[in-house]
């Protein structure tokens, strides 16, 4: 064996001999390596195998309810659950409404021609009549499938669209839900563009029921679910609370029924109704069913002030189905209270809907009164007069015209009881034990007749002015004209004036002070001390009743009408400046002389004027009423 070879074979052996020793220092390494993993985390291990074991159980789960989901309801609606939610806009000159097809229902309607009140007044949000976050509506029916019936809520699906097309003067949206194959509801919304008011706040909203009928479950019903939050859009929570309602009207009838005022009311009506609104004071959702809802449940729940929402609405109603019935046709009002707007929403074809009663005028004399003759009138200087302080002030001297002759005949006949008080001293002298009493009285009735006095002449007047008082005190508050129109120092004639923000609130009266009412308080007490003067001295039993007319009586209207609407107040304010006025002049042109003469003048027409058979019957009857009463004293002292 030569040098060379010998030498390989010693590298080959070294090589060899290396390669073997660095192998097993390898494994050494790996073998340590496994033993520190199978030490150090075996819980985490497990966890994973528990983890993929969960894994596996959910996904089967979830296999296994949808499938139980799609038993129950179909592959149509449980695909309707979870598809892709979209926003529509639709908007006219008047209203900006935003739809979603989560529902196929309205999220937001914003009146593009008025704004709510903000701090500061800065008026730059506009109204809106729907919260998106409260604001739902719901259809419910139920379906056949298999043995069993299925309750579908539409709220629940989302609808599909193809989006808003427009034919002519109005824009349509079209929504859909699949609720089995070949089966479809279908939403119809029609918003019109006439610069028409009337029509253009009033939203038709259609149902169709397509090829629905075989799927459909026996039902004599279908139910509608409606509700919302309603903003506080006004300054004042408490007078914006106390007109927030619902309303609704019984078909046929020309007035509407209302839930009233309070922190939580509901009511139930098992007949026919023509409609429900959510009414605040100057702004109203109306769900009308042209063809009237089966029934109708109502109520509402009162929000806390400084909550920014007044009162959360709620409402089921149902309309009438039978297999045959393919489609309803509701409309939807949001807009103002206005009546000149109201009076004109009819039903496609043309009937009335009494819709202006929303607007709560009063009965049937105020109201009679409000709509004939004082809207007439304020929508006549409207037409020619720029500021509503100035409209105000012509319609209450308008309205004082008016009651003038019945003001009068009540200051005269003040004046000829005062004038008489020296006759009337006399016959309280010459009878003054009781058993006389009716004698008394039969005197003072013969002397009420010869002067020509009505016992009743100063009470009748004011009853009958009471109407045309009260109709502007219901009208004034209400009106929306006056919403954001500012006189003086008031921003606002629809609500209260504040000249003073106390830093603590008076019980009874509020934490501001308001200017209006701090006046008509101030002429209150100058009218009441007037009347007191006319009165008192003739009456001599008021004498004690002057620190009550006087001062107490403004008291309570101060307290009363701090929060009202200021110009409430300053049409009181100008009323009563204007009652002393009329009074003045009276006095100055009526004295006592002249009432005496007139009566004595009467007096003589009396004596020689036959009595007539009332009279005489009248009379006849007080002298029975007078012997009887004689008689039962003398039995009564014999006992």
């Amino acid at each position: 064996m030569d040098k060379k070879t010998i030498i390989g074979i010693v590298l080959m052996s070294l090589i060899f001999i290396g390669y073997v020793l660095y192998n097993s220092k390898q494994q050494a390494e790996y073998q340590e390596y496994l033993q520190s993993v199978q030490v150090e985390e075996p819980e985490a291990q497990e966890a994973t195998a528990v983890e993929a074991e969960a894994q596996i159980a959910d996904s089967l789960a979830l296999a296994t309810a949808e499938q139980r989901e799609v038993n129950m309801f179909g592959e149509s609606l449980v695909a309707a659950r979870s598809g892709e939610v979209k926003q529509i806009k639709m908007k006219n000159d008047y209203l900006t409404i935003d739809f979603t097809t989560r529902g196929g229902a309205m999220q937001r309607v914003v009146l593009e021609e008025y704004t709510k009140y903000a701090p500061k007044d800065e008026r730059t949000e506009k109204v809106t009549l729907f919260d998106p976050e409260s604001a739902m509506f719901d259809m419910e029916f139920y379906v056949k499938k298999g043995l069993n019936n299925v309750k579908v809520n539409t709220s629940e699906y989302v609808f599909q669209t193809e989006g808003v097309r427009r034919e002519g003067d109005r824009q349509v949206l079209t929504m859909q839900l699949e609720v089995a194959p070949g089966a479809f509801l279908q939403y119809e919304y029609i918003l019109y563009d006439e610069k028409n008011p009337s029509r253009d706040y009033l939203v038709d909203f259609n149902v169709k029921l397509q090829n629905l009928s075989p799927v459909m479950a026996q039902q004599s019903t279908l139910g509608l679910a409606w509700s919302d939050r309603t903003y506080q859009n006004e300054r004042s929570y408490k007078t914006e609370n106390m007109y927030t309602t619902i309303s609704y009207r019984l078909p046929g009838e020309d007035g509407v029924e209302d839930l009233g005022m309070g922190e939580t009311r509901d009511e139930q009506v098992q007949s026919d109704v023509n409609w429900v609104a959510f009414r605040q004071q100057f702004f109203s959702q109306a769900f009308i069913a042209y063809d009237n809802f089966a029934y109708a449940d109502m109520g509402f729940v009162a929000e806390a002030d400084g909550s920014g929402f007044v009162k959360k609405f709620s409402s089921r109603m149902g309309v009438a189905y039978t297999p045959q019935t393919t489609e309803y046709n509701f409309g939807l009002y949001c807009g103002p209270n206005k009546y000149a707007v109201l009076k004109d929403v009819v039903s496609p074809d043309g009937e009335e809907l009494s819709m202006e009663r929303l607007i709560p005028l009063g009965g049937w004399l105020v109201g009679w009164f409000n709509r004939w003759i004082v809207i007439p009138v304020f929508d006549f200087l409207r037409n020619y007069i720029a500021s509503f302080g100035i409209i105000i002030l012509i319609l209450t001297i308008l309205v004082k015209l008016l009651i003038l002759p019945l003001t009068y005949k009540s200051y005269l006949s003040s004046a000829k009881m005062r004038v008489i008080k020296p006759e009337m001293d006399a016959l309280n002298e010459k009878y003054p034990k009781q058993e006389d009493a009716m004698k008394k009285q039969q005197e003072m009735m013969n002397l009420y007749k010869k002067a020509g006095i009505n016992p009743m002449g100063g009470c009748i007047p004011l009853l009958i002015q009471m109407p045309i008082l009260i109709a502007l005190f219901r009208f004034l508050p209400v009106s929306i004209e006056l919403r954001g129109q500012s006189f003086l120092w008031s921003d606002d004639l629809s609500s209260y004036d504040s000249v003073l923000d106390l830093p603590f609130s008076i019980p009874f009266y509020g934490d501001h002070v308001s200017l209006f009412c701090l006046l008509m308080g101030i002429a209150m007490i100058g009218f009441s001390y007037l009347n007191y003067q006319q009165t008192a001295s003739s009456q001599p039993g008021m004498a004690g009743m002057k620190f009550m007319m006087v001062y107490m009586m403004p008291a309570m209207m101060l307290f009363w009408f701090n929060d009202y609407a200021s110009g409430l107040c300053y049409y009181y304010l100008i009323s009563q400046i204007l009652t002393m006025i009329i009074m003045t002049s009276i006095r100055r042109f009526v004295d006592d002389d002249k009432i005496r003469y007139m009566m004595e003048k009467n007096s003589a027409k009396q004596k020689n004027k036959k009595k007539s058979k009332f009279q005489l019957r009248y009379e006849e009857l007080m002298r029975e009423q007078e012997e009887m009463m004689r008689q039962q004293q003398k039995a009564g002292k014999r006992r």
